[in-house]
């Protein structure tokens, strides 16, 4: 796990209302995690956000036009949010924030999380090690 990048994750709670970041592999891997995220609650994030893109992936025919590639998924409970992102092929962040929480303010961070981390959140497909040429 790449946590050397949480103080990059940190930088999307500068948000009011911001409350926790973590970066997730494709297929469910905790690759990173914000201060206040343990190890245990990050990996459920990550297999449950890979999770979440996947669904709504899998419902962008229910949307009309040609272009209709996954962007956001956005959750919304009694108290609060979580976003979720394509942060570069096959890796994606998610972001917690409390219900008052400026949707356009946090959602603009992440994009500008994203751009700044550039190549270091691509993940390279998983090769399965136990097959042998």
């Amino acid at each position: 796990m790449k946590n050397d990048l949480a103080w990059m994750l940190d930088s999307a709670l500068e948000i009011p209302g911001a409350l926790h970041a973590v970066l997730v592999s494709a297929d469910g891997l905790l690759m990173a995690r914000s201060k206040g995220v343990d190890k245990d609650m990050g990996d459920t994030i990550a297999a449950a956000m890979s999770g979440v893109q996947s669904l709504s992936r899998s419902i962008g025919f229910f949307c009309e036009g040609s272009d209709r590639r996954w962007r956001q998924t956005l959750v919304e409970f009694d108290e609060g949010w979580v976003f979720l992102i394509s942060a570069g092929q096959g890796a994606y962040l998610a972001v917690s924030a409390a219900l008052n929480v400026d949707m356009g303010d946090i959602t603009f961070r992440m994009q500008q999380l994203v751009g700044q981390l550039g190549k270091e959140l691509t993940t390279p497909p998983r090769e399965n090690a136990g097959s042998r040429p």
